[in-house]
């Protein structure tokens, strides 16, 4: 990703993602990368970003977004994620269990 908007290093939190892109007239795969980051001194949010390889979608500028949420949010997507990890890696293994 030449044209990179979110620095990606050792602390990047995903990098070389699956992703998607979708607009009204088109829909288009690439790599991307996801960072969740808070504000060094006095944080007050948590920054939840993701940007996808631009170089691998023709119909969309070089771009990155981002979402900031509060603690009580943050926490609500980290469950969120969580269960629905879960329920894939039951349906994955064949355990239908009470998910």
């Amino acid at each position: 990703m030449p044209d990179r908007l979110i620095r990606v290093n050792a602390y990047t939190t995903l990098d070389l993602v699956d992703g998607r892109t979708r607009g009204h007239e088109f829909e288009a795969d690439a790599p991307g990368v996801v960072n969740v980051t808070a504000p060094r001194e006095d944080p007050e949010h948590v920054t939840l970003a993701v940007e996808l390889d631009n170089t691998a979608i023709d119909d969309l500028a070089a771009h990155a977004d981002e979402i900031d949420l509060s603690p009580a949010q943050a926490r609500t997507l980290a469950e969120a994620l969580e269960s629905t990890a879960d329920r894939v890696e039951a349906a994955r293994s064949g355990d239908d269990g009470d998910l």
